[in-house]
């Protein structure tokens, strides 16, 4: 027996449900891996409340964790018992002690990379990486605007973009989350709650506003990150943290100068073996070189059976970076 959680409705953070199951073997193409360390995300707020809801109820939760295999299936050749491994998986269910995997959203860690060091960065990482390098490849001096900038996703971002040298601009809630973003390598940094973000844009660029606004919050940040953007520039919505864009106007995009919008996800970008491999290359790099740090504050390290609180807590925007579940 195993505990996992699992949730039968969708709603608050109240609805998760600590309990025990019976693990099975892996298939053919699978592993199964005992995590040791399991990332929380803000899109699996988003399936919990069903904005994104499951395929089916009950669902378990989770798609992130690093930990030891422990069973590998008939086909698997690329993975043995007792690997140290990440994952990031399009299939729910990582709030677990035990979890199958398939073969080709595993990867092994160096030695170098511990397991909450993955669980805190994978997923996010591998999102900074798609973001930054693929949908719109950041070039050196380049300044751009990122939203949540001291968030999981966005710590990363700015030490990402100091290593490319790059100028990330990074939106934030408070003081001292614009001090947190600064430590980790933005360029400038704007507070939402005492200044006006298109106003700062054009004083940080003389009027020139910028090229690329990479936006997680989503509905209430929608038209300040169009307002922020120069004639052509790109409009990257990647996340809903504020509520959904919806009822678009595509005029609106001519009024401001021609834009362009893209809704990018990981599954877009990051598909095949060959393109897991090439992106946690990279993540792993940067990790083990330490010009990403991702060790995560020992209070927002919460047991799995904490579940419902780490999501009230996370839901606050009262975190800072990333935060773990530990079985």
């Amino acid at each position: 027996m195993a505990k996992h959680i699992e949730f039968s409705a969708t709603g608050g953070p109240e609805i998760l449900r600590y309990s025990e199951f019976t693990p099975v073997d892996p298939a053919n193409n699978e592993v199964q891996v005992e995590n040791r360390a399991i990332g929380i995300n803000y899109i699996d707020t988003y399936i919990r409340n069903g904005l994104y809801p499951p395929a089916q109820l009950p669902s378990g939760l989770g798609t992130e964790a690093a930990g030891v295999v422990t069973k590998v299936g008939s086909t698997v050749t690329s993975i043995k018992v007792g690997d140290r491994v990440a994952y990031a998986q399009s299939t729910l269910g990582a709030y677990s002690e035990v979890h199958n995997v398939a073969e080709n959203q595993v990867v092994v860690l160096p030695d170098t990379i511990s397991f909450e060091q993955a669980a805190a960065s994978f997923l996010k990482g591998l999102t900074v990486y798609y973001l930054l390098r693929r949908t719109y490849k950041i070039q050196p001096g380049e300044i751009f605007l990122f939203h949540a900038a001291a968030g999981g996703v966005g710590l990363i971002a700015c030490q990402w973009a100091k290593t490319l040298g790059a100028k990330l601009i990074g939106t934030v809630g408070s003081d001292e989350k614009a001090q947190l973003a600064k430590n980790a390598g933005a360029w400038q940094v704007i507070n939402y709650n005492r200044e006006n973000i298109v106003e700062r844009v054009h004083e940080i660029t003389h009027g020139e506003k910028v090229g690329v606004v990479y936006d997680s919050v989503g509905k209430s940040t929608w038209l300040d990150s169009l307002d922020c953007l120069k004639r052509h520039g790109l409009m990257v919505s990647f996340g809903n943290a504020s509520g959904p864009v919806t009822g678009v106007d595509l005029g609106i995009l001519n009024q401001k100068g021609s834009l362009f919008v893209t809704r990018p996800s990981i599954a877009g970008y990051i598909s095949t073996r060959e393109e897991l491999d090439e992106a946690s290359k990279a993540l792993f790099a940067l990790i083990a070189s330490g010009k990403i740090n991702v060790d995560v504050p020992e209070n927002q390290k919460f047991p799995l059976s904490e579940a419902t609180k780490a999501h009230q807590i996370l839901e606050s925007r009262a975190t800072q970076g990333s935060c773990l579940l530990i079985p």
